[in-house]
């Protein structure tokens, strides 16, 4: 509303449209560089990441009265500029002058990250598994829990615009909250830079969230296992502790040839070859 009572006149989308695409234009030229929050279609967020941002500001009912009025700004490409960092959200706003934006947020504390990689342990495979969003519904549900979640709960936002509007939350806010959803949409590990957090530390960690002393203790083998395994001769265990530390030499048994039996006459008898009693000629006739 503008000063007495009196309304601004209304824009329509496609003036609204033209006159952020100008600025964009303008300010390029100067040597700035802008990231335009661009919708395509009437679909503000499509991915799991942006629908989960979205949804968890409309959940809190200290936004739900101010978030509808900047749905219409951020369609309409109102949104000529969006810079995520650590902490903090830089943006611009066309409206009827161009509005700084800025949205603060409380960084995650080193607990509740903790316990959210503890409870996701083991349950995300990769990088790009978890960036796309393909996850089971209770890892994105922990992620986006109340409190307890990645996202901001509304005491964990401070939000202000350079607009004359008297309400924390103006429209041109409003828009800049949905572009983030837009954002997050397609760069979804800026949600770990707004943060300060490191993505990879939620893959894969079922391993060291075992408590200590809980492995499988490995077989000892015996004295006598290992003689009979491998063939070798172990010195007398010297009172130490059964198994291997009792062994003090171990030296390999030569292969021995083995032992005849014991020959007998009978064998001997057999053995021997027959004598030979000559050719039918050489014999001596009888006497007749």
């Amino acid at each position: 509303m503008a000063d007495y009572g009196q309304w601004n006149p209304y824009i329509s989308v496609r003036e609204r449209r033209r006159k952020a695409a100008r600025e964009i234009e303008k300010r390029k030229k100067r040597g700035h560089s802008l990231s335009p929050v661009i919708i395509e279609g009437r679909a503000i967020v499509q991915t799991v990441w942006g629908k989960a941002w979205c949804d968890n500001l409309e959940r809190y009912s200290d936004f739900a009265n101010r978030l509808p009025r900047g749905r219409a700004y951020v369609r309409n490409g109102s949104v000529i500029d969006l810079q995520i960092v650590p902490g903090a959200i830089e943006a611009l706003v066309c409206g009827s002058e161009i509005y700084k934006v800025t949205v603060k947020v409380t960084p995650v504390t080193k607990a509740r990250w903790k316990s959210i990689c503890l409870d996701c342990a083991g349950a995300i495979d990769s990088l790009v598994e978890l960036l796309q969003g393909r996850v089971s519904q209770s890892v994105m549900e922990r992620i986006c829990r109340q409190s307890t979640g990645l996202f901001p709960s509304p005491k964990e936002i401070q939000l202000s615009c350079s607009c004359p509007d008297w309400a924390q939350m103006c429209k041109h806010v409003a828009a800049v909250l949905y572009g983030i959803g837009a954002r997050f949409d397609q760069h979804p590990e800026l949600l770990f830079r707004l943060h300060k957090l490191d993505e990879q530390e939620l893959i894969g960690k079922i391993g060291k969230a075992l408590p200590l002393g809980k492995s499988t203790p490995s077989k000892v083998l015996r004295r006598d296992d290992l003689s009979g395994i491998f063939g070798l001769e172990m010195a007398p265990d010297s009172g130490g502790p059964a198994g291997l530390s009792g062994v003090t030499a171990a030296k390999r048994r030569p292969a021995k040839a083995p032992i005849p039996k014991k020959a007998t006459a009978l064998s001997l008898a057999r053995a021997k070859p027959p004598v030979s009693r000559g050719s039918a000629k050489n014999r001596r006739k009888p006497s007749r």
